[in-house]
Parts: structure tokens; C-alpha cells; sequence
């Protein structure tokens, strides 16, 4: 047992100086005043920093160097893990992109030999594919773009206990094979989709409840024609964005919040540079280049970020004009509310895992705790 004092807590509910978070055997204890504070317990100044839930990022290509989809092991996504708590992310979705059903199998397996390890930390898998558009297909491989096959359809069904989210293209998916995901337990997410308004409205009322990487790869708003994006703030579903300045627009972004609200969510979509020091990286057989904050294919084409989630957060401060507390609700309760962990995650309260996030007022992560094991920065 140990006690988080000398901090300014964003428990989600509310903002509190003043008080101390308890931790013991992995679970927050109770949130109380520090002057009814037991002497006995161990404390632990956090000098003046900000305490939040742990970040939970639900689209995450790589980082640290490596890539999911390059070397499909346990070990990358325990580089994944390190790398991610040095900007304040306990928990996340690796995210697999469009691939051979060799490598969806694979990914399956490894990815429950992780979480059959480590609790609270890979909360299942994010596949980015298989069945997207080609149209909008962005840096996915269009060889490995395809219909539908009813026995991956099937396999991941089953393998509801490690798939957590699909995306999926609207106009290539038809209601029967979304219905069977949902009755899975599986989240079904739209993007890289060239979806009308209509065909979009039809995958989510059989069931989809997210979208992914908001404004990239989708059809947008144009004239008579609402397309994807039309359908997703109608029908206000959740809604991940990148907020580093390159994949959407800041004002964009603000009439997105004022619009979806509690459903907009950050999301980094990161990959390989992230909290590495390399300039170029493969992404599914692309070679992609990082220069000046910016991921880019030799086309110009986006590959995925070089996003953290602190930045997110600190950009949507600055430049969206976003208040912190909610900055900080978009990258913990909200995705935890998104993906239906928010009875265990994604706030500070009583009888929830002890994963937490400390940063400064330079948006420095100073400390991350996750199932109550503290870790400075």
C-alpha cells in the first residue's frame, strides 16, 4: 500500500488538490484528503504533478522502434509497452493493418500469449483490415485488400477473447457478416471506406459503433452527398482523431468536439518513431519517412503518426482550445467508455486498476503505474 501525495488529481469527475490517491494490491484503495492520511502508509510525492487515469490508446501501429505488422512477436509488443509508458500510455490496441491471413492468425495467437501474461496493459486487438476499400485504402497493401471470406470472418469471431475492435469498409461488408461481429462481443469500427451516407448509415444501425482515424480515409462532405463522415456525426458514433496537426485540420477538430462531444477520442495511430531515434521505418512492404513530426510514404502518403498521446492531449489544449480535464477524458474515459472497460479502467475512483498517469505543466510524463507497479520518468 502507498500513497500519492503532493499532486493536483483529474480524477475524470472532478479536480482535486489537497488529497492523496491510496494504491493497494493493484486497485485504487480510495481517493481521500491528506490530512486524513494514515501516517503509516508509505507516501509518494509526486512534486506537484498532474494525476490522471493512465492513457488508453486504441489505434497503435508500432513504436519504440518496432512495428506490429513487421515482427508479429510478444517481444514487440512488450517494446510497445515500454515505449508507450514513457508518454503516459498504460494501456492500448495494437493495431494490425491490413495482411495475409497467415499473419491475422498469427497476431491472435501472440497477442492472447501476451494478455494471457500481463493484465491491463494490451487491452485486445485492433485490426485495421482486412476488408477495407481500395479507394481509400491509404498505405494498407491493395493485394491484401479483400471481400469478406466467411472462415477469417469466422476465426475472428472466435477469437473474441483477443479481438476488441475491426475496421471495417461499409460498402464492402455486408449487415449479415457486421452482425455476426457484434454478436461476438467485437467493436466494429468504419474507415478507409468510400462509403455514401447511406451505405454508412446501413452498417451502423446493424450494429458499428466507432470510427477510425476521423476525416483520413473516408469519404467526406461534399455537396448533396453526406458521405462517411456525414454518417458518423448523424449518427454521433465514437470517433478516434489524430491530433498532430498533419491529419486533420485544428479547426476541424474543434467543430468535430463541439459536434460528437463525449465521442471524440484521441487516438495516436503511432508508429516506429515514436519514442525512437530512426528517420525511416518498413510499414507492410512501404518504406516510410519521418522528418519534421510528419510519417510520410515516397508519394506523399500519411503512415500512420509520430504522435504520443501527452501531445495529443497537449495539442488539444493549445491549439483546439480544448480544457485539460476534457483533454484528459478524450484519452482515458472516453476510449475506456468506447470499447466497454470503463467499469475497470479510465478513471480515478475506488475499486478500479491502479493505472495511472503523472505529467507536469510542460506536458513531461513523470510517472506511470500500472496494476499499482509505479514507474518514474
Amino acid at each position: 500500500m502507498y500513497a500519492l501525495t503532493n499532486c493536483t488529481i483529474y480524477t475524470t469527475d472532478s479536480i482535486l488538490t489537497n488529497h492523496t490517491v491510496v494504491v493497494e494490491e493493484g486497485h485504487i484503495s480510495r481517493i481521500q484528503p491528506v490530512t486524513e492520511l494514515d501516517s503509516a502508509i508509505k507516501q509518494i510525492d509526486l512534486q506537484g504533478a498532474n494525476l490522471c487515469p493512465g492513457f488508453i490508446d486504441l489505434q497503435i501501429n508500432g513504436c519504440g522502434g518496432v512495428m506490429f505488422n513487421g515482427d508479429i512477436s510478444e517481444q514487440t509488443l512488450e517494446t510497445m509497452q515500454s515505449a508507450n509508458l514513457k508518454s503516459g500510455t498504460t494501456s492500448y490496441l495494437p493495431t494490425l493493418i491490413t495482411s495475409t491471413n497467415e499473419d491475422i492468425t498469427k497476431a491472435l495467437t501472440v497477442t492472447r500469449q501476451y494478455m494471457d501474461k500481463k493484465s491491463n496493459e494490451v487491452l485486445g486487438l485492433h485490426l485495421e483490415g482486412p476488408f477495407l476499400s481500395l479507394a481509400k485504402k491509404g498505405i494498407h497493401r491493395a493485394e491484401f485488400i479483400r471481400q469478406p471470406e466467411q472462415a477469417m470472418v469466422d476465426l475472428i469471431c472466435a477469437s473474441n477473447d483477443v479481438v476488441t475492435t475491426i475496421t471495417v469498409a461499409p460498402e464492402n461488408v455486408s449487415s449479415d457478416v457486421i452482425k455476426q461481429f457484434i454478436k461476438a462481443g467485437i467493436n466494429v469500427s468504419i474507415g478507409h471506406s468510400n462509403a455514401t451516407y447511406k451505405q454508412a448509415s446501413a452498417t451502423i444501425e446493424s450494429g458499428a459503433t466507432l470510427a477510425t482515424h476521423l476525416f483520413n480515409a473516408m469519404s467526406s462532405m461534399i455537396g448533396r452527398e453526406p458521405g462517411m463522415l456525414g454518417a458518423i456525426y448523424d449518427h454521433h458514433l465514437y470517433a478516434g482523431i489524430i491530433v498532430d496537426g498533419f491529419h486533420v485540420s485544428y479547426p476541424n477538430i474543434r467543430i468535430s468536439k463541439r459536434l460528437l462531444g463525449e465521442k471524440l477520442i484521441l487516438v495516436t495511430d503511432a508508429t516506429a518513431p515514436v519514442n525512437a531515434d530512426i528517420d525511416q521505418f518498413d510499414f507492410v512492404g512501404t518504406s516510410v519517412y519521418y522528418k519534421e513530426g510528419k510519417c510520410v510514404g515516397k508519394d506523399g502518403t500519411l503512415g500512420g503518426s509520430a504522435l504520443t498521446m501527452i501531445d495529443a492531449i497537449k495539442n488539444s489544449v493549445k491549439h483546439v482550445g480544448i480544457e485539460l480535464q476534457e483533454a484528459i477524458r478524450m484519452a482515458t474515459l472516453y476510449p475506456a467508455r468506447a470499447i466497454s472497460i470503463d467499469h475497470k479502467l479510465g478513471s480515478i475512483t475506488a475499486g478500479k486498476i491502479a493505472n495511472l498517469t503523472a505529467f507536469n505543466n510542460d506536458y513531461k510524463v513523470t510517472a506511470t503505474i500500472v496494476n499499482g507497479e509505479l514507474l518514474t520518468h
